[in-house]
């Protein structure tokens, strides 16, 4: 009989019982492995991104390609992470054409964020010359928006983020600790 070493388990941080295939809106964040800055620069308040910062930006942009029940709101690149606002429609409520069709069942959200996660790795690795790398970290943060309030405050939040870069959370450099998103 085989030995089979203890697995390990994670405890889910997500909504036990929810269906995250539903439709909806998520405001989710997705840091680099290690916070590590690898998209660009905070200067006068403003996020300038750099070649892998556009790629992320892109690979972000490429899921309501790809996914024709995929709708994107407000988002921001920041130097070591993304705050994205992506929204999970019923069918295919936009129309016209499509550069790929979604095919099949459709993705629950992390899913769709693996995807976005293994697209911008995979570009940027072959840009750095990194094959193989981890980009980003294992796990992502989300929340379920519930009403327009909600959507407004943080779509507010992503906005101001990079003005806020000095007390982000995810800025292991700051001066001061920064404050909770305000949801």
């Amino acid at each position: 009989m085989a030995h089979h070493p203890e697995k390990h388990t994670r405890r889910s941080i997500r909504l036990k019982g929810y269906d995250y295939k539903q439709s909806g809106a998520y405001f989710v964040t997705i840091c680099t492995q290690n916070r590590v800055c690898l998209f660009g620069t905070i200067q006068d308040e403003r996020m300038h991104l750099n070649t892998a910062g556009r790629v992320v930006s892109g690979s972000w942009a490429w899921l309501a390609n790809q996914y024709d029940y995929v709708e994107l709101d407000e988002y921001v690149v920041m130097p070591n992470h993304i705050h994205g606002i992506l929204i999970i429609m019923d069918g295919d409520c936009r129309g016209g054409s499509r550069t790929a069709p979604t095919r099949g069942a459709r993705k629950p959200l992390g899913r769709l964020l693996g995807a976005f996660k293994t697209v911008s790795t995979k570009r940027i690795n072959q840009i750095r010359k990194t094959l193989g790398t981890t980009l980003w970290q294992r796990n992502y943060f989300e929340h379920i928006i519930r009403n327009e309030t909600s959507l407004e405050r943080i779509r507010e939040y992503i906005a101001n983020n990079p003005a806020q870069w000095e007390m982000d959370r995810e800025n292991l450099s700051r001066k001061s600790h920064g404050a909770a998103p305000p949801f």
